[in-house]
C-alpha cells in the first residue's frame, strides 16, 4: 500500500453424504477468513483496488486465502484454487504441458497457449502481470495471500481481464527473523522440500529467500517408446525467489525480487477417441485416403488404458519449461496525503512440449512444439487523499512482449508422412493511463469510479509451410467502473457496481486456412464487457460471515476458439459471438463452536449465447453449479499440542469442452467430485507441525476438457489421482 492509512479512513457412500451438506449448510464460504478470535471472526485485508481494504469493504466479488492454510486446504498450485471459488475452473492442458493453467471465471477463460492468443483472465504476482501461462504455473510457497476477484476488471487491471484477475502476493522481506523448512513424501512418487529463510541485515535492510524441490512419478506409460526419458504425467521441479527491501525511512522502501522456476516431465494424459466411420479420414488410414500398410486407423491402435499413451515418437514424451523474472517496486510516501508507486519488470519464459494427436504408432498427427515469450512492463502509480473524504489512485502503464511458437518439421513434426510446419511470432505493445476516485459521503456510504484508456498494438508473422504472412493491427479503448457500497446498522455491507472490461482483438493460433485464403490471418475486433453486479457481505454475527454477490455480464465481440482438421494440420479459428452470462455467488463460514467451524462455496451461472447460423453456441469449460464445503475441527490436547482435522469437499458441475452442446460431438465433460483431507499435530513451542494428508482420496478420474476435430475426440484428462502422505514443517 504507497500510503500507511494513518488518518481517519476505516479500515475495518461418504461422497452422497458430503454433497448433501451443502444444501443443507447453506453456509458458503469466504476463504477470506483466518483463525477466528473468541469474538469475532477475523476478516482479511486486501489490496484488490490497489489499496488496503478489509476484504467485506471492497465493492466487488473477491475470495482471498491466505498463504498459511494453503497447504491444509490440498492447494499446491492454481489448479487447485479453482476447486473452492464459486464460478472459478482452472484447466491445464496447452500442448500437453503439465505445468499450465488456464483459469475461467464466470465462463470467461482461455484453453489455449499460443502466442497469439491472451487469457481473458490476468493473473498478476505482486503487481507484475503473467503474460503466459504456460510454464509459470506459480508455486505456491511464500505466499501472503491470493486474491481472486470475479467480473471485468478493465479500470485497475487492464487488458485481459474482461473475466477476472487473481493477484498472488508474497511475502515481503521485514526484520522478523523466520527460517522455516517444510517436506512432503506421499504416495505416486511424490517428493517435496522446501525452506523459507527470511533476515534482517540491519535496521535499514532485509532480505528473504524461497527455495524448493518437488516431484512425481507418472500415472501411465509409453508403451511404443520404452527409452522416454520421462512417465506420463510425471513431474520433476526446481524453483525458487530471492528479494532484498530497503527501508531507510518510514516513508520509503524498495523491493528487488529475482524468481526461477525449472521443471521437466513426461507428457500431460490424454486420449484420442478416433471416428470409425467407413468415410472418415482418420478410419481410412490418414486424412487424404491414403492407407496405412495395416488397414484402417482404429481405436484399438490406441493405448488400452487411457493414462498411457502409445505414440512411436520420442520428440512428443517430453514437456519442460524455464521461467526467469526480476522486479523492482518502490514505494514512496511524500506526506500524508500523497504517495508513490512504481512497479517493473522484466521476465522471460520457455517451453517445450507437444502433441501426438493421433495417439497412435503411427507418423499421422505429430507436433512436437517449442515457443517462448519476454515481456517488460512499468508501473507508475499516485495515490492519495483529497481533502477529508476524498482518495484516489492513478497510473500510468506500459507493457511489452515478444514471443513465437514452432512446430517444426526438423523436430519430427509429421503430417500423413509429409512436413508441417507451424512458425508463429508477436510483438505486442500496451499502453494505459488510468484514475480511481473514492468519496465518503458519510460515515456510512462511500461512492467509488474509475477511468481507463488503453492503447494496444500487435504485429503478427504466421508461416504454416508455404511462405510468412505479416499482419498488424492496433486498437484502443475507455474502460469504466462505478459502485457504491453502505455500511448496514448490523454492520453488513451492501454495495452495487457496474464494471467495464476490455481486451483487444487476437490473430487465429493456427492459420492453417491460409491454404485455402492466403488473406485469412485477420485480427478479430476488440472485446468489450459490461458487469452490472449487487453484493451483500459481513459478519452476520459473532461467529457467521457472509458474502452474496448477484451479476449480469454482456460480452460483445467475444471470441470462442473453434478446432478443426484442415489441409496442413490442426486449424483454429475464432467463433466471434455476443455473450450474457447472469448468475449468483455466495460464499460463508460459520463458527459453530469454539473448536469447529465450516467454510462452503456456492456459484451459479447461466450463460446465454446468440445464435450463430442457426446454432445457439454454449459457453465452453463453464459449469453450470459449483461448490465446496469445507469443515474443521481444532482441539487443544493434554499438554496444550494441537490438533486440527480439515475435510475439503470440491464439485464443478457438467460442462463442454468446446462451444456446442451437441451429443454427436462428443465433447461432454461429466462433473466432478474431489475429496481432501488433512489431520495436522502442532506441538505446544509451535515450532514444528505434522500433518496427515490425502488429496483426491476418492481417486475420482475426470476429463479436464474435450475437443473435436472432426476427425477425433481429444479428451484431455486428469493428472491428480489419490495421493497420501506425511507433511511435516519445522520452524527454527
Amino acid at each position: 500500500m504507497a500510503i500507511q492509512l494513518a488518518r481517519h479512513r476505516r479500515v475495518f457412500g461418504l461422497r452422497t453424504v458430503v454433497a448433501s451438506a451443502i444444501a443443507l449448510a447453506l453456509t458458503n464460504q469466504v476463504f477470506a477468513q483466518d483463525n477466528a478470535s473468541e469474538e469475532e471472526i477475523e476478516a482479511i485485508t486486501v489490496t484488490a483496488t490497489k489499496r488496503a481494504q478489509v476484504i467485506y469493504e471492497v465493492p466487488i466479488a473477491i475470495s482471498a486465502f491466505s498463504g498459511d492454510e494453503l497447504a491444509t486446504q490440498g492447494i499446491t498450485d492454481l489448479t487447485d484454487v479453482g476447486k473452492f471459488v464459486p464460478n472459478l475452473n482452472v484447466t491445464g492442458f496447452s500442448a500437453g504441458h503439465t505445468s499450465s493453467a488456464n483459469p475461467f471465471i464466470r465462463g470467461i477463460g482461455l484453453q489455449d497457449h499460443l502466442i497469439t492468443t491472451d487469457p481473458g483472465v490476468s493473473v498478476y504476482v505482486d503487481g507484475v502481470y503473467l503474460g503466459r501461462q504456460v510454464g509459470q504455473n506459480w508455486n505456491l510457497n511464500n505466499i501472503e495471500r491470493i486474491e481472486v476477484l470475479r467480473g471485468p476488471q478493465g479500470t485497475l487491471y487492464g487488458r485481459n481481464s474482461v473475466g477476472g484477475a487473481i493477484n498472488i502476493i508474497t511475502k515481503q522481506p521485514d526484520e522478523v527473523t523466520v527460517t522455516k523448512a517444510g517436506f512432503e513424501l506421499g504416495s505416486r512418487g511424490r517428493l517435496k522440500g522446501d525452506v523459507f529463510i527470511n533476515r534482517e541485515i540491519n535496521e535499514t535492510m532485509a532480505y528473504n529467500v524461497n527455495a524448493g524441490y518437488n516431484s512425481r512419478d507418472g500415472i501411465g506409460e509409453f508403451i511404443n517408446v520404452p527409452d522416454a526419458e520421462y512417465n506420463v504425467g510425471e513431474n520433476e521441479e526446481f524453483y525458487g525467489r530471492l528479494s532484498f527491501k530497503w527501508a531507510p525511512h518510514d516513508d520509503f522502501s524498495f523491493v528487488v525480487t529475482a524468481d526461477f522456476n525449472d521443471n521437466e516431465g513426461g507428457l500431460r494424459p490424454y486420449q484420442t477417441l478416433i471416428d470409425e466411420v467407413p468415410t472418415g479420414a482418420y478410419y481410412q488410414g490418414a486424412r487424404w485416403g491414403t492407407p496405412f500398410p495395416f488397414g484402417p486407423l482404429r481405436n484399438s491402435d490406441t493405448a488400452a488404458n487411457p493414462y498411457d499413451n502409445a505414440t512411436g515418437t520420442k520428440e512428443v514424451t517430453m514437456v519442460s519449461n524455464e521461467a526467469r523474472g526480476i522486479s523492482a517496486t518502490a514505494d514512496w510516501n511524500w506526506n500524508d496525503d500523497y504517495a508513490s508507486k512504481v512497479v517493473v519488470s522484466h521476465r522471460s519464459s520457455k517451453y517445450k512440449a507437444g502433441l501426438d494427436d493421433d495417439g497412435t504408432i503411427y507418423e499421422l498427427d505429430q507436433f512436437p512444439e517449442v515457443g517462448e515469450a519476454d515481456q517488460t512492463s512499468i508501473e507508475f502509480q499516485l495515490n492519495g487523499y483529497i481533502g477529508e473524504n476524498m482518495d484516489f489512485v492513478s497510473g500510468i502503464y506500459f507493457f511489452n512482449e515478444k514471443g513465437s511458437n514452432l512446430q517444426d518439421p526438423a523436430s519430427g513434426a509429421l503430417f500423413n508422412g509429409s512436413a508441417t510446419l507451424l512458425d508463429l511470432t508477436q510483438e505486442t505493445t500496451s499502453k494505459a493511463i488510468f484514475f480511481n476516485l473514492g468519496y465518503d459521503m458519510t460515515e456510512d456510504l462511500r461512492l467509488s469510479g474509475g477511468l481507463r484508456y488503453t492503447d494496444d498494438e500487435k504485429e503478427a508473422t504466421a508461416d504454416v509451410g508455404i511462405g510468412p504472412v505479416y499482419a498488424e493491427d492496433a486498437w484502443n479503448e475507455v474502460s469504466f467502473d462505478i459502485s457504491a457500497n453502505y455500511t448496514l446498522e448490523n454492520g453488513l455491507n451492501i454495495y452495487g457496481s457496474i464494471q467495464n472490461g476490455y481486451q483487444s482483438g487476437q490473430f487465429p493460433a493456427r492459420p492453417y486456412c491460409l491454404f485455402g485464403d492466403p488473406n485469412c490471418f485477420v485480427a478479430s475486433e476488440n472485446i468489450t464487457a459490461i458487469n452490472y453486479e449487487m453484493g451483500l457481505k459481513g459478519q452476520v454475527t459473532d461467529s457467521f460471515s457472509m458474502s452474496v454477490a448477484l451479476f449480469n455480464t454482456d460480452y460483445e465481440d467475444l471470441p470462442y476458439q473453434v478446432s478443426t482438421t484442415a489441409e496442413g494440420g490442426f486449424n483454429t479459428t475464432n467463433l466471434v459471438v455476443e455473450q450474457t452470462s447472469r448468475g449468483v455467488e455466495f460464499e460463508s463460514t460459520w463458527e459453530l463452536t469454539e473448536q469447529f467451524k465450516v467454510h462452503s462455496s456456492l456459484g451459479y451461472i447461466d450463460v446465454d449465447v446468440d445464435e450463430q447460423g442457426g446454432v445457439k453456441p454454449v459457453a465452453p469449460l463453464t459449469p453450470e453449479v459449483t461448490a465446496s464445503i469445507s469443515p474443521s475441527y481444532h482441539m487443544t490436547l493434554e499438554g496444550g499440542n494441537d490438533l486440527d482435522i480439515r475435510l475439503d469437499y470440491s464439485y464443478r458441475g457438467d460442462m463442454y469442452g468446446e462451444p456446442t452442446s451437441d451429443p454427436g460431438r462428443h465433447t461432454l465433460v461429466e462433473s466432478r467430485q474431489l475429496v481432501n483431507i488433512d489431520i495436522s499435530y502442532t506441538n505446544v513451542e509451535g515450532d514444528y507441525t505434522l500433518s496427515l494428508y490425502g488429496r483426491n482420496i476418492f481417486d475420482e478420474r475426470y476429463d479436464n476438457a474435450r475437443l473435436n476435430t472432426g476427425d477425433y475426440v481429444l479428451q484431455i484428462l486428469s493428472n491428480d489421482p489419490s495421493e497420501f502422505g506425511v507433511r511435516y514443517s519445522k520452524h527454527f
